[in-house]
């Protein structure tokens, strides 16, 4: 994980997953959890512990509501930082006090505490976000970015070998990075496929970085080698 993201200094926004856990330690990652992902826990309790639950999810609509708002009034980041700040941070911190009186009385075992202790293992991860309005609440417009991929998953098993499933997962990232950059796949891959030899011949790393897709996207018509 450390060797993927370098020496990348920011936020770093995530479910709870424990690999993740690899950057407690480092002063240039702020980690930032995911409301929907603590949300889901305790929707999976609402029928062993509805009373519970059903408080728990309303405090964090409360959390959804505000954000709503923001978007629809279209304020800026600062202006959202602020609303949170005032809004959002007194619903966070009595919600962190209440699973802090709840959690010793259920069983950790159950659907309510394994609720409360995922929760409560990462609010002060989730906390972060009440400090800069660039930052989502979730992050949602992720997962469904890499929903198609994740649903394919089974079909990725019978890749051939791993190379071949390494190299497919290369070309779905960097097909992705096209949407998400706006550039046309297809033209893209005719271009960049085209220059490659050429450049690579001239061992300039530089130039192939600008053919990555959120780069070659500034410039629709990049010059013929």
């Amino acid at each position: 994980m450390t060797n993927l993201l370098g020496s990348y200094r920011g936020h770093l926004q995530s479910d709870g997953y424990k690999a993740y856990d690899v950057f407690n330690d480092n002063d240039h990652v702020v980690q930032v959890a995911c409301m929907a992902h603590i949300r889901r826990k305790f929707e999976a309790a609402l029928k062993e512990n509805q009373a519970l639950a059903e408080f728990a999810l309303s405090q964090i609509q409360l959390l959804y509501r505000l954000e709503r708002k923001a978007d629809q009034e279209n304020i800026s980041s600062e202006e959202r930082a602020a609303m949170r700040k005032e809004f959002a941070r007194p619903v966070i911190e009595s919600l962190e006090v209440w699973m802090e009186k709840t959690y010793p009385t259920v069983l950790p075992k159950s659907d309510i505490g394994k609720a409360i202790g995922y929760a409560y293992g990462l609010w002060s991860r989730m906390k972060n976000y009440l400090n800069d309005g660039r930052l989502k609440i979730d992050n949602n417009l992720v997962e469904n970015a890499i929903r198609p991929i994740a649903l394919s998953r089974k079909n990725f098993l019978f890749a051939g070998n791993h190379q071949a499933a390494e190299n497919t997962a290369v070309i779905c990232s960097l097909l992705s990075t096209c949407k998400e950059a706006g550039a046309n796949p297809r033209e893209w891959l005719i271009d960049v496929l085209n220059k490659m030899p050429y450049l690579q011949q001239s061992g300039s790393e530089t130039t192939l970085k600008e053919l990555l897709p959120n780069n070659w996207s500034l410039n629709q018509s990049p010059t013929v080698l």
